[in-house]
């Protein structure tokens, strides 16, 4: 299992590292009696983790009195309070010490603004922190994303590498959005847990061992059709296993396997396999838990499994190939068809991705993160302006996303083309050129993209002298990177 390197740690202030949201509360009390209202359960809302100027505008929506007036008043009375003395909260002070020890870099990001933040830094040792952002250094404060984006540039970092500590619901809500993992540790509101989201009663309980924990796991799928079980290239097993090895995957959706290839695959490998058919397979190098879909698919269909990828990780992975006519980009080069028609012409594979969709969603289980590889044989509406198609259409509607397309927005400069490294012209000997386009994907649905690219070894040699190229297939691989949150 690879999980991503923990690069620093993000501590919110107020009632995470030193015990000020109980103060907070007391000031919003004070300033709300003053009023003539009290706060309750429901107010905590508009009060925990919520800057100075929110809460002030809320009471003066409920009071009518001035925003600036109670705005002046909640600092004074906070301030008065946080300068008598404020107490770090149980573990805190040894957590800091711990990461300092192993170098691990820390910011302080806080919805408080920078006058009281600078009076908890004092107490609890400024050079504690390599940075600290405060209210006064956003735009916008919790629970946007801002806040926790700024600290993790100022300190060089992905958010993808941070683990944020938050006590409250709108902290936990600016860490998820900025793509951060989140310890929440709750003072006041309660929080529940969630994907990518750990829940502890105490910082007592957290060391830096622990903390790496809860970094997703990183998890490599790759999409690749085999071309007859790869039968057209001299050693072709041999090359695929170099392949795959090349790659570093963990996990490939295989389409034409020829029957035996994702046995054969496994087997040299050491890994796990599933074979559906005479022609789709997956192989893993992580247990196989459960298997979805006919395991007699015929040539065309899908089948999926659910691979365990570490204790807490796990994510259903399913294969499709979808028929091969009528090909949209032939009709659209070769015989000119306008956008509606080739439309229409994708019934048949519409069909197909439909009741893909369908057993996808028969088989999915809460909080287990989808991805669905393959050879659609059609293009993506995505990469093509003036054609909306369908079947990646659908595939977008039922909630999945492109990862390559993630990864590379623009198809002008990145086209990500997969058919076909060995048919640059057309097989009919008119010596047109072949459409070449992007037909195989890496959709996914629950997990974060860390990279997307198109896979072909060497320089194969066109069609139909292939028997010696290094790279068995007419298509380019799809192989993808993802980030894999634990379940809580």
């Amino acid at each position: 299992m690879t999980r991503r390197p923990l690069q620093a740690l993000l501590f919110d202030m107020d009632g995470t590292l030193v015990d000020t949201e109980r103060l907070w509360w007391e000031a919003v009390e004070r300033v709300t009696a003053g009023l003539g209202r009290t706060l309750d359960a429901d107010d905590q809302r508009e009060v925990l983790g919520r800057p100075v100027e929110h809460t002030a505008d809320w009471l003066a929506s409920l009071t009518g009195a001035s925003a600036a007036g109670i705005a002046a008043e909640l600092h004074r009375e906070f301030a008065d309070r946080v300068r008598d003395g404020v107490e770090p909260r149980p573990g805190a002070v040894a957590l800091l010490d711990a990461l300092a020890r192993d170098g691990i870099p820390t910011a302080l990001v806080t919805a408080s603004p920078r006058a009281v933040a600078d009076t908890v830094l004092e107490a609890l040792g400024a050079e504690r922190f390599a940075v600290s952002v405060t209210a006064d250094d956003t735009e916008r404060t919790k629970p946007a994303p801002d806040p926790y984006l700024a600290a993790c540039h100022a300190l060089g970092v992905d958010p993808a590498g941070c683990v944020a500590v938050e006590d409250t619901p709108t902290g936990v809500a600016s860490a998820e959005a900025a793509g951060c993992a989140v310890l929440a540790v709750p003072s006041l509101a309660p929080i529940e847990p969630a994907p990518g989201r750990t829940v502890l009663a105490s910082l007592e309980e957290v060391t830096p061992e622990r903390l790496r924990a809860l970094l997703p796991c990183e998890l490599r799928v790759m999409s690749w059709n085999l071309w007859l079980g790869g039968s057209m290239v001299d050693d072709h097993r041999a090359k695929q296993l170099k392949a795959v090895l090349e790659t570093g995957a963990d996990v490939v959706g295989l389409q034409e396997t020829g029957g035996t290839a994702a046995q054969e695959l496994a087997e040299a490998l050491g890994w796990h396999h599933d074979r559906a058919g005479e022609n789709l397979g997956v192989i893993s190098r992580y247990p196989i838990t459960a298997r979805f879909g006919d395991p007699d698919v015929g040539f065309y269909g899908a089948a999926g499994v659910r691979v365990r990828v570490a204790p807490g990780c796990e994510v259903d992975v399913w294969t499709a190939h979808l028929h091969y006519t009528p090909y949209g980009p032939y009709e659209s080069a070769f015989d000119g068809l306008p956008a509606a028609e080739l439309i229409a012409h994708e019934e048949v594979r519409l069909a197909q991705m439909r009741d893909t969709l369908r057993r996808i969603d028969e088989s999915a289980a809460d909080g287990v993160p989808l991805v669905l590889v393959g050879d659609f044989n059609c293009p993506s509406h995505l990469d093509w302006p003036d054609v909306e198609w369908p079947v990646t259409k659908a595939a977008e509607e039922a909630g999945l996303r492109d990862s390559y397309r993630e990864a590379h927005p623009d198809p002008v400069r990145d086209p990500g083309h997969t058919w076909s490294p060995i048919h640059p012209l057309h097989e009919d000997g008119s010596g047109r050129p072949e459409p070449q386009d992007r037909i195989d994907y890496v959709l996914h649905r629950g997990l974060a993209v860390l990279d997307s690219r198109t896979v072909v070894v060497g320089s194969p040699s066109a069609w139909p002298e292939v028997a010696g190229n290094d790279w068995p297939s007419d298509h380019a691989a799809v192989v993808t990177t993802f980030a894999v949150p634990q379940r809580p």
